[in-house]
């Protein structure tokens, strides 16, 4: 069992007893920290600082090390590691975010699609999260992730980011038997590559849904909450002798908590269209909560910062269970002296709701 120094994350999401709020941020090592563009620059794009163990260890130790507050690292890397693996191919076009060379469009180009073997075609990635944990030493926990299969497959059938999902939709409706096929390969892959992840050392493990919100309450169910299940189902629970945490983030998804929590996933994590309160009185003791301050809030003083960090703490009240977080990932303009606002906010004002 390895030795945590500070493990209030991994207690919270277990809804044990903590002292104060454990924090830490999605996309904490990212571009409004001057330190990860230098390291980003040396090695020459994305895909290159993504693809390099050793410089992706360095930029998610960057921000632990500018923040001491932070109760948690988490891997850096993409959500599309998994279709790149599929033979894809994944670039990135300057201002236009991530695009594929093949898109899926019939049955044919499924069946063709290989399921990547976690050390072989992703080893990468494995390398990454031993390279990290090594370097980390038990200050905090580390956090695997992978994109969720609806949310793998959009990208994979428009070619790129959408705003109205046209094609998968289309190929949802049109042909549900073939979407149902490329979501059962992606869902199989993902369960291989997240417990690839937790055996190379992640210690608690976060599944990101970021178009979910995107389909119909019936169209969740079936296409996106019914994939994650299946993950959810056949994900390593213990490794390292601690339990291994799993995370359920739909952004958009605030209509759907009851059944995202009967997954028998440990915590699920909310955008900041959900008021914390109320999703904690829905929910119950089931499951822990994680979220979910407006991303915009960072832009405004510290003083605002503090005071919506106080509000979305008074909503969720006494007790654990709740670690806190940005209802979606930090935004690149953002005043990285804000974010530090953010964090010693947290925890100063949560010591309160632990006594």
């Amino acid at each position: 069992m390895t030795s945590l120094k500070n493990d209030r994350f991994l207690r919270a999401l277990l809804k044990q007893p903590v002292d104060v709020t454990p924090v830490w941020m999605m996309r904490q090592a990212g571009r409004y920290l001057p330190e990860y563009r230098a390291t980003r620059a040396k090695a020459g794009d994305f895909v290159k600082l993504m693809k390099n163990p050793e410089l992706a260890c360095e930029v998610t130790i960057q921000p632990l090390d500018r923040y001491p507050q932070l109760d948690a690292a988490i891997l850096f890397s993409d959500i599309l590691t998994i279709p790149d693996a599929m033979g894809q191919g994944l670039y990135f076009e300057t201002g236009e975010g991530p695009r594929f060379k093949k898109v899926i469009s019939s049955m044919a180009d499924i069946e063709a699609l290989p399921i990547p073997d976690p050390e072989q075609d992703l080893g990468y990635v494995m390398d990454a999260v031993r390279t990290i944990r090594g370097e980390l030493n038990g200050r905090v926990p580390l956090i695997g992730f992978s994109g969720s299969p609806w949310t793998l497959a959009t990208y994979m059938v428009e070619g790129g980011s959408s705003k109205d999902f046209r094609k998968t939709k289309a190929m949802l409706y049109d042909n549900p038997q073939a979407m149902h096929a490329l979501l059962d390969k992606l869902a199989q892959s993902v369960t291989a590559y997240l417990n690839g992840q937790i055996k190379a050392g992640a210690q608690a493990v976060q599944i990101f849904d970021s178009w979910g919100g995107s389909l119909s309450a019936a169209a969740y169910q079936e296409f996106s909450l019914a994939y994650m299940q299946k993950i959810v189902d056949g994900l390593i629970r213990e490794h390292d002798g601690r339990r291994v945490p799993v995370i359920l983030f739909t952004k958009g998804g605030g209509l759907w908590l009851e059944s995202m929590a009967d997954t028998g996933a440990e915590a699920l994590g909310l955008d900041w269209t959900c008021d914390i309160g109320s999703a904690r009185a829905r929910v119950g003791d089931k499951v822990a909560l994680q979220g979910n301050m407006d991303p915009s809030v960072l832009y405004a003083n510290p003083a605002a910062i503090r005071a919506e960090v106080g509000r979305i703490l008074a909503a969720y009240g006494h007790g654990s269970g709740q670690v806190f977080n940005l209802g979606h990932g930090i935004t690149p303009e953002v005043d990285p002296a804000h974010a530090g606002a953010f964090f010693e906010a947290v925890h100063e004002l949560s010591a309160q709701y632990h006594q």
